[in-house]
């Protein structure tokens, strides 16, 4: 990388480092849901991004009530089969891999030469990070062309979710290289779920310019003024806890990240995926051992 380049990276991540990130977030939000702003908004998305529109339920760019319907579409009927093997785990969004592996020592892998403690990105949930300490991540990008909604990875039961406030800083390679603890220092919601692995996790972490993050049991879970992390109610009724692999769980409103932390009895991920692969929701990316299955 020429040096150039460097500073221009640097520049970058100061400038986020500068903006009122939270209004701006704020602002996107409300201008993503504008009626009378869809038409050009989505026409200058399709000429920079050219997503691929074959798969969508609605495939016309310009049947959509607005950007953010748009951009947070749903798929055709049978776009995305999950693999169907007891055993699997799969991909619970369209992205790429930005990091994988095994948790260490209770750290993670942010990028190269920067590692993070779980326990910073489970908001001090000691418990949780105790079970998850010697276990397996994967932190998936989804850039602005990607399918928006997030999918089970595995079978399993909401036990616990909660949001944690915290910055917005942009989750791209460049800002993952240069901002510590970028996962852990994001407004984030951790959701924890009961499957046959035991129990795992799945954060969602926002971004700049996400103008909100949602789940189906939650509805819109907005940028708050909390000063810490604060529980998200269980539902008494509406969506069951319970949901099978490959069901939606919730979107982001704009693009974001995924992380995904299954237990170290969950095996780990298959033997071909590493930085830089392609997801697709559906798509195994591991299988739990025999004897882990309840």
């Amino acid at each position: 990388m020429s040096g150039g380049a460097r500073v221009g990276e640097r520049l970058f991540v100061t400038l986020q480092q500068l903006l009122p990130q939270h209004t701006l977030s704020r602002l996107i939000g409300a201008i993503a849901r504008a009626h009378w702003l869809r038409r050009p908004l989505i026409a200058l998305f399709m000429r920079a991004y050219r997503p691929d529109l074959s798969d969508a339920a609605e495939p016309d760019p310009h049947a959509y009530p607005s950007f953010n319907a748009f951009f947070t579409r749903a798929l055709r009927v049978g776009a995305r089969a999950a693999a169907m093997a007891e055993r699997a785990v799969v991909s619970p969004v369209d992205g790429t891999i930005s990091a994988l592996g095994s948790i260490s020592a209770g750290r993670l892998l942010q990028a190269k030469g920067h590692d993070y403690a779980l326990s910073s990105l489970l908001a001090g949930d000691g418990a949780l990070a105790a079970h998850l300490h010697a276990g397996w991540f994967m932190t998936i990008y989804l850039a602005p062309f990607n399918y928006h909604r997030i999918h089970m990875a595995l079978g399993g039961r909401l036990l616990a979710a909660r949001y944690v406030p915290g910055r917005l800083f942009s989750v791209n390679d460049t800002t993952a290289r240069l901002v510590p603890n970028l996962f852990a220092r994001n407004e984030r919601v951790v959701l924890e779920f009961e499957g046959a692995c035991g129990r795992y996790a799945l954060v969602m972490v926002g971004a700049l310019f996400v103008g909100s993050m949602s789940t189906v049991w939650h509805g819109d879970i907005a940028p708050r003024a909390s000063r810490g992390p604060c529980p998200l109610p269980l539902p008494e009724s509406g969506p069951a806890l319970q949901l099978p692999r490959g069901a939606q769980l919730g979107r982001f409103n704009m693009g974001s990240t995924v992380i995904l932390l299954l237990p170290e009895t969950a095996g780990g991920w298959e033997s071909g995926l590493s930085t830089g692969s392609v997801l697709r929701v559906g798509e195994r990316i591991g299988a739990l051992p025999t004897a882990s299955l309840a």
